[in-house]
């Protein structure tokens, strides 16, 4: 047999077990909370209005601001393959420079206070 064929065997026997597996480990043991929809930590059934926490959604814009940096600059180490890496780098510290001076901004506004 190949290599590849061994590793294919593998690989399928591997991912059957784990499935099978899978099917006996849980605790079907479901509850009241297990069951009811989760709506960002209000109560499904309770009012629609009431006042949503600003500081949240600014914790996850900053997440997602910082997750797309880390998103972008992934291929970098990639980028000194190419015919001229330096403009890459330079790209890539432009980027990191906006971010770095947008995150002193919030820091400096209070937006990275969590408590007042």
């Amino acid at each position: 047999m190949s290599l590849i064929m061994v590793v294919l065997a593998i690989t399928l026997i591997l991912s059957i077990i784990l499935v099978i597996v899978s099917f006996w480990l849980p605790q079907m043991t479901p509850d009241a909370e297990k069951l009811s929809p989760y709506e960002c930590g209000f109560d499904p059934r309770g009012s629609a209005r009431m006042p949503f926490s600003l500081r949240f959604f600014l914790v996850a814009i900053l997440f997602l601001l910082f997750d797309l940096e880390i998103a972008l600059l992934l291929p970098l180490p990639w980028a000194y393959q190419l015919d001229n890496p330096v403009m890459t780098v330079v790209w890539a510290g432009a980027v990191l420079a906006l971010l770095t001076l947008g995150l002193v901004y919030e820091w400096l506004q209070g937006g990275l206070e969590w408590a007042e």
